[in-house]
């Protein structure tokens, strides 16, 4: 055999491969690590005293008796006990519930109707736009004042006099507990349907016009067009605007504090309500109990958050 017939290895593969470099605070730094943390330190500082901390604290009070002059005393688990057993807790949580049902069976699917109906115009859809975004605009106190002048019981009221016009009325309104909590949620729907009308637009432009040409082709009415081309194109953004709707209506507090104070019979006396009667109506003695209240409803809505994006997170990307 002679050496031209030994064929030489060939070389391996992991002798041509460069040998990584080893990972050192030195070539990190080189590499732009320092300066990202340096970017981002005041901005997690900022994060953490203005978000963080006062959940920290927070969840300190909750735990303590206090009234935010005196020195506060340590009483664990107590606030929880008497916010738990407090007579009127049922209540709350009922006329809690009962207004985030009425937003969502009224104020739900005017904004989508709303959208829909003014995608479809051809001229002044900006005019439009501007209309139905004007309520947002408006200061809500201003908005709750002038309605709860609209709500005058009286048969010369704003509304009981419209409504006299077609033979309806005169409606108790406000004054009343049944028409309370509606009137309510009339109020803030008007006052909130705008800012979703804007998002279901914004997302209605995203859907591609062959979808709506193919289904006018196959001969689909404006409703099948809607149903089965607009609905499954906005399913993700309308289960988050759900949710959205599901945790702002379950911490509603400005509508009952301004319209009826909680009346009448605490009719509308919702949980955030009552937190703020806690801590402040009765001269700053029971802000432990208010913030165990209101911690007891973060808790509830993170839990409802987390069930509900698991359950919808195949459905919203399906």
């Amino acid at each position: 055999m002679t050496t031209s017939d030994v064929v030489s290895p060939p070389p391996r593969a992991e002798a041509t491969r460069r040998a990584p470099r080893r990972r050192t605070p030195v070539t990190w730094a080189r590499r732009g690590g320092l300066s990202a943390v340096l970017f981002a330190v005041p901005l997690l500082v900022v994060f953490g005293l203005f978000s963080w901390w006062p959940i920290v604290s927070a969840v300190e009070m909750s735990l303590q008796k206090t009234n935010l002059v005196d020195a506060p005393t340590w009483v664990g688990l107590d606030n929880f006990r008497a916010v738990l057993s407090d007579p009127l807790l049922p209540t709350v949580i009922r006329n809690t519930g009962w207004f985030a049902l009425l937003a969502l069976v009224f104020g739900y699917p005017i904004p989508l109707v709303g959208a829909v109906l003014m995608s479809e115009v051809r001229r002044r859809k900006g005019l439009y736009s501007v209309l139905a975004y004007l309520p947002v605009v408006v200061p809500p106190v201003v908005a709750v004042l002038l309605w709860k002048f609209f709500y005058d019981p009286r048969p010369q009221g704003v509304f009981n006099t419209v409504l006299g016009w077609v033979g309806l009325g005169p409606y108790p309104w406000l004054a009343d507990a049944t028409w309370a909590m509606p009137s309510l949620v009339l109020e803030a729907t008007w006052a909130a349907a705008g800012g979703t009308v804007i998002i279901y637009l914004a997302a209605l432009i995203s859907v591609p016009a062959e979808l709506y040409d193919a289904a006018e082709v196959d001969g689909a009415s404006v409703l099948r067009k809607v149903w089965h081309v607009t609905l499954p194109q906005l399913r993700g953004v309308l289960f988050i605007t759900l949710i959205l709707q599901v945790i702002g209506t379950a911490q509603v507090f400005l509508e009952p504090f301004l319209f009826t104070n909680g009346g009448p019979n605490h009719a509308t006396e919702t949980i955030m309500l009552r937190v703020y009667n806690l801590a402040f109506a009765n001269l700053g003695n029971n802000f432990g109990e208010a913030t165990a209240l209101s911690l007891l409803l973060a808790a509830v809505l993170a839990v409802l958050s987390l069930l509900y994006f698991r359950v919808t997170r195949s459905w919203s990307t399906s």
